[in-house]
């Protein structure tokens, strides 16, 4: 046993056709924390143990690293986060359209792919934050009446100890600063005019309204009776619905054909007959909750949401319930005013090429 690594050496000469894999195979087994795997041409690259075809992009270059879409391990298309063994030759897939992921980061072994990666994460959010913070400053300008010009910005840039007007746009997208500084700051008239209005009648401001926030846009129900709507039916106004009186919770609202009032069938006391309120509040918005199976190929999903974004819709939840190489399925929980908004969402979704099926979820 003392002698078993001269005896494998011997044994690996023997059996080598040359010096070169006679190195190659020696190397792999004197460096037990590190792995060695091969590019299509035959370079070799040290890693440490647990690297996958993420630290290998990077340590060929930053720039296959960054736009890494996938990898071949020994010929075979493997999952990204998939460990390396000694000896793999890997293939990198790149794509001028792919970009660092942040999942990236929770799999990566060496400091180079993790620095890369977060590089480039900081300079995604950065220019995300340049972009918010111009359409907040310019929104204040307006807002104040005052003209926006970037030539008077940069003469306020060393009151704010900003280098660059990206650098101030990102402060205020950040939040750091308001859009109403940069303003007071150029027109110091404006802090004046709001002081002086201040003392005068207060603008009215519009709230957005919430369901069950005041008064309960439902009929047949007594005044201050606390009233939820179930999450297995998600019913919306025009729907026909049926209260519940459910122990502790006041009335639960279900639409007329939910399959869990089965469970209330011999309990009739617990049933009231109720209706949507005919002058309920036009902005109010309820929750209507779909199942949509939409193809899976680039731009199916950033499809989806602006189909529903186009149809003032708004996307409060989504979840995906199954995943396969063709097609994904999931639940869409989406603000609408009454049945005939979604209904319109979901003639809008069906007549997307991406979208497979769309139906009202029941659960």
């Amino acid at each position: 046993r003392q002698y078993r690594w001269l005896r494998e050496l011997l044994d690996v000469l023997e059996h080598a056709s040359g010096p070169d894999e006679f190195l190659e195979h020696t190397k792999l087994d004197m460096f037990h924390d590190q792995v060695f795997c091969f590019s299509p041409k035959g370079d070799l690259i040290a890693l440490p143990r647990g690297a996958t075809p993420v630290d290998f992009a990077y340590a060929v270059h930053s720039d296959v690293g960054d736009t890494c879409a996938g990898a071949k391990i020994n010929g075979r298309m493997m999952p990204l986060r998939s460990e390396l063994q000694n000896g793999d030759q890997v293939e990198i897939v790149t794509s001028k359209a792919q970009s660092p992921s942040p999942e990236w980061e929770r799999f990566v072994k060496t400091g180079k792919a993790r620095a890369c990666i977060r590089r480039y994460i900081r300079n995604e959010q950065r220019e995300q934050y340049v972009d918010l913070g111009r359409t907040i400053v310019e929104k204040s300008f307006r807002t104040a009446k005052r003209d926006y010009t970037v030539k008077a910005l940069e003469g306020v840039l060393k009151s704010f100890a900003k280098r660059t007007l990206d650098d101030l746009y990102t402060a205020v997208g950040e939040g750091l600063i308001s859009g109403r500084e940069v303003v007071t700051r150029l027109h110091p008239d404006v802090r004046k005019s709001r002081a002086k209005s201040a003392n005068g009648v207060t603008p009215r401001v519009r709230k957005s309204a919430k369901p069950g926030a005041n008064a309960v846009p439902i009929d047949g129900l007594i005044p201050g009776l606390a009233v939820h709507y179930a999450g297995c039916c998600h019913p919306v106004p025009g729907e026909r619905i049926v209260g519940i009186v459910t122990t502790g919770k006041g009335v639960t609202i279900h639409t007329i054909d939910c399959d869990s009032l089965e469970s209330f069938h011999e309990q009739p006391e617990r049933w009231l007959d109720v209706t949507w309120h005919a002058e309920s509040a036009a902005d109010d918005m309820y929750v209507g909750r779909l199942n949509v199976i939409l193809n899976n190929e680039p731009g199916s999903l950033g499809g989806l949401t602006t189909i529903i974004g186009r149809n003032e819709g708004n996307i409060s939840n989504l979840k995906f319930t199954r995943r396969d190489a063709d097609f994904y399925e999931m639940f869409v929980d989406i603000e609408v005013r009454d049945v005939r908004h979604l209904t319109e969402i979901m003639a809008a979704l069906r007549a997307s090429s991406s979208v497979n099926s769309v139906r009202r979820a029941r659960s």
